[in-house]
């Protein structure tokens, strides 16, 4: 299954220009690394009804526009059903995502619930809403996903988000903990999948000028910015414009843990740890220098000039 997934690209152009040759490229690059997450990860199964969870920013759209293009490919029949959740801020554009999805030819379903008006009362002005309004959108989007007869949930997260949230727990939340491709959702009744796991975020972001997708602002609702967020992504970008491959390594290193090498006696048994007097390749080598060859990369994940 995954050499089918993999091997999907879009359809080759007649003598393209330089422009239309790295649009090609950046498609071909994206079709590739998300069928390499769902068949990593065995995302999408056959007679798979999966909702879109469509909010009008660029992960979203390109998110459902990816899996439109595998989906004509793909090794397995399955559905997909975008879903938007209007709550109902000041300003919001109701009318975009509808019109647009109409012209997908997609089945889609919008629904409206006035959440805004629950946060704007519950929360004090000035402190952020984010939290209560997640919540309240996520139980919201896990009964549609019901309703619908949905599968599986996709969320339009990214490589980037991934790692933001990664270093988010470790800086503020003291846990190496990360945002996973694949996971039960916190009702225990429905199955989350994250796509586009294996993307760069400025892939996403060209990829949306490419396309011209209508997107909707995030600022809506006024609440603040998360600014812890935004300074680890800070950190990653600067990180990855001085040390162009570095954010490559480090999604790598989720997909390669060693127990042995930290410190969680929930995950290795360091209390009843003897010598064997048999040598071990892995074993600790406290007084040699550190010696970092090239790691193995994601599916897909080279570091491709831009």
């Amino acid at each position: 299954m995954a050499a089918v997934w993999t091997d999907s690209e879009p359809t080759p152009l007649a003598r393209p220009g330089k422009i239309e040759r790295e649009t090609h490229k950046l498609e071909k690059r994206l079709c590739r690394l998300v069928g390499q997450a769902i068949a990593t990860y065995n995302m999408i199964e056959a007679g798979d009804r999966v909702m879109v969870c469509l909010s009008g920013g660029k992960d979203s759209y390109g998110l459902l526009d990816i899996l439109m293009k595998l989906r004509a490919r793909a090794p397995v029949d399955f559905e997909l059903v975008a879903v938007n959740l209007d709550q109902k801020q000041p300003g919001f554009p109701a009318e975009v995502l509808p019109a647009y999805l109409k012209d997908l030819g997609i089945p889609f379903h919008i629904e409206e619930q006035d959440t805004y008006a629950i946060v704007k009362d519950k929360i004090p002005e000035g402190k952020t809403m984010c939290s209560l309004c997640s919540r309240l959108r996520r139980g919201i989007l896990y009964r549609v996903a019901d309703e619908l007869g949905c599968t599986k949930i996709a969320l339009g997260h990214h490589r980037d988000d991934m790692l933001q949230t990664f270093f988010l727990n470790m800086f503020f939340g003291g846990k190496l903990k990360g945002m996973p491709p694949k996971l039960v959702s916190d009702d225990g009744r429905h199955v989350v999948i994250r796509p586009l796991a294996f993307v760069a975020e400025r892939d996403l972001v060209r990829w949306a000028e490419h396309r011209q997708f209508p997107i909707i602002p995030c600022t809506l609702c006024g609440s603040q910015e998360n600014l812890q967020r935004k300074q680890v992504g800070a950190m990653l970008r600067e990180w990855e414009k001085k040390h162009p491959g570095r954010l490559d390594n480090m999604a790598n290193a989720l997909q390669h843990v060693v127990p042995s090498h930290l410190a969680d006696g929930t995950l290795f048994d360091f209390r009843t740890l003897t010598a064997t007097g048999v040598p071990d390749a892995d074993g600790d080598k406290a007084f040699d220098a550190d010696d970092f060859a090239t790691p193995p990369s994601l599916p897909g994940l080279s570091v491709v000039p831009l």
